[in-house]
């Protein structure tokens, strides 16, 4: 099967790489062209642009980093929708918001072409492992097609149903998860503050009901103030935004998540954006004292 892929940022690069590791012929574009060296050193062809890509497959993927961008590599010159017709399938997993997804939706199936939306839930590790967990949404038919590309990427694929619902999961999920992140920097620092071993707080917590993989990961970087970016802190901020707009839209009060918001705020105004998204410790631990 011969795969298109559009975007090779921290996860597109990994979500290639796997495609090809398990026999997939794929043809990548990426809009910083360098980036595209080494899946082409492991076989991947390289599209000039988003429309020659489409052109050359019939599946094409889009991994890109925000609203704007994906409705740019979609709706501008040399775009998807230049080349989308009767029998290309455009399969976008960024993580937009549900207004942007059927946008890009109508845009394809208007051509002829065939949509399905499939944010993923997962950071770098999880892309490299081929352990995503894959929210689609859109065409029945087509989620049925995708099945053997899904179960390469991920660990487990759900189908949603209409088109924004696989966008909507995508940001309840996350939403979720930077509240929880505020929370876990908060105790972190509360421990701490009070002359207590942050680090016991961490065998504590996983031990308990709290467990969970993102402390047990995240935990000991944050306490040495070091945060290789898996999931950056700016994607996360735009998650927690774009959530807070579903709230809005929805009449759901959410206190905590609007609190969490600020924090992240707080670390991309510190210069934090580009750190992983567990850098917002930076922007909630007070200064510390002798």
């Amino acid at each position: 099967m011969e795969v298109g892929f559009l975007g090779l940022g921290i996860m597109g690069k990994a979500m290639a790489m796997n495609l090809l590791r398990n026999g997939f012929k794929v043809t990548v574009w990426n809009r910083t062209l360098s980036k595209c060296d080494e899946l082409v050193e492991h076989g991947a062809t390289v599209g000039e642009t988003p429309a020659a890509v489409v052109r050359k497959c019939k599946y094409t993927i889009a991994m890109l980093s925000d609203p704007s961008a994906a409705i740019s590599v979609a709706f501008e010159k040399d775009g998807v929708l230049e080349e989308i017709c009767n029998g290309k399938c455009y399969i976008d997993m960024s993580t937009v918001d549900a207004e942007t997804s059927v946008k890009i939706s109508e845009g394809v199936t208007s051509k002829g072409g065939r949509f399905l939306e499939g944010p993923v839930s997962g950071s770098k590790k999880p892309a490299e492992d081929g352990q995503l967990i894959i929210l689609a949404a859109g065409e029945k038919g087509l989620y049925d097609e995708a099945i053997p590309i899904f179960d390469v990427l991920g660990k487990k694929s759900f189908f949603l149903g209409q088109i924004g619902n696989g966008a909507k999961m995508k940001l309840v999920v996350n939403m979720i998860m930077g509240s929880m992140m505020n929370a876990f920097s908060e105790g972190l620092d509360l421990a701490d503050s009070s002359g207590l071993d942050p680090r016991t707080l961490l065998d504590v917590l996983d031990l308990g009901a709290m467990a969970n993989p993102m402390f047990k990961m995240k935990g000991p970087s944050m306490l040495q103030s070091n945060y290789p970016p898996a999931f950056p802190l700016k994607h996360q901020q735009k998650d927690m935004r774009l959530a807070l707009a579903l709230g809005d839209e929805n009449a759901v009060s959410m206190p905590v998540a609007a609190a969490a918001n600020e924090a992240f705020k707080k670390a991309r105004s510190m210069g934090l954006g580009d750190q992983d998204f567990s850098a917002v410790h930076e922007a909630i631990k007070g200064p510390k004292h002798p």
